[in-house]
């Protein structure tokens, strides 16, 4: 085990280095501000504009703002910081394999499955802390303008789309062990969730897939409840569970 933690404990002064860590935590904290503020700012936006609409033969009514705008922000604005998140750590394998610092490693007794776990880990945990920044922020500025009780099955819509983030970590996971160059990991993950949501346009495959999870606002609105979420939530763990399980005996067998 103390091996494992050293390694992680380089994984984690590398995203301090290369300045990784501190990137994520201005994209994730930006986002977390950007979704009361857009919708704060929304009404004063369509009362500045509101003459010049008036020409153009459109009326502008009084827009009434609640917790539920910022919230419909929040699930629109975190699949952008989730593509900066996988964009920035596609080459967290991959980089080692073209300097060859991962050979140096294993050939000092670093078992292999321990680099793919650490590495896992390092991933999961920034996603996690990057994902929960978000949320904590937009909720903090919601609850001060607005009141956060409108919105419903609040959490649970939350953590179905961490979950969704997590899956598509491991995925990023997997295709980087498989995966020579950060372009095979971006078009692997990126082929996948987009294949899963084109799928998803069949009614009865689409509420089992892991896309089934980001969406976040029929929750929050109340068009749907949390048990129609349950399966794919189930799905979408084991897939998750079953591509890390993948990624050790493949990264096992790979020429690094």
């Amino acid at each position: 085990m103390r091996s494992l933690f050293a390694f992680v404990k380089k994984e984690m002064t590398e995203q301090v280095r290369t300045g990784k860590l501190m990137i994520l935590a201005l994209v994730f904290g930006l986002f977390g501000v950007m979704n009361p503020a857009v919708a704060k700012l929304t009404p004063w936006l369509l009362e500045t504009l509101s003459d010049s609409l008036a020409e153009s033969g459109m009326t502008v009514t009084v827009v009434s703002v609640t917790a539920l705008d910022s919230w419909v922000q929040f699930f629109k604005n975190i699949p952008m910081a989730l593509t900066v998140f996988v964009l920035l750590e596609s080459s967290i394998f991959t980089k080692e394999y073209r300097s060859g610092t991962l050979l140096l490693s294993l050939t000092k007794g670093l078992s292999r499955y321990k680099v793919v776990l650490s590495k896992a880990f390092v991933m999961i945990l920034l996603w996690s802390l990057g994902y929960w920044l978000c949320f904590g922020i937009t909720y903090g500025y919601n609850a001060y303008f607005w009141d956060n009780s409108v919105a419903k099955s609040l959490l649970f819509s939350a953590v179905c789309w961490w979950v969704f983030g997590l899956c598509v970590v491991t995925l990023t996971v997997l295709f980087s062990v498989i995966s020579q160059a950060g372009t095979g990991v971006l078009l692997g993950t990126g082929g996948f969730v987009f294949g899963c949501y084109f799928i998803s346009v069949i009614p009865k495959v689409g509420t089992y897939l892991p896309t089934r999870l980001a969406d976040g606002n029929s929750l929050i609105y109340g068009l749907e409840t949390a048990d129609a979420y349950v399966v794919s939530l189930v799905i979408t763990a084991v897939l998750s569970v079953a591509c890390l399980a993948a990624a050790v005996p493949l990264f096992n067998k790979k020429q690094v």
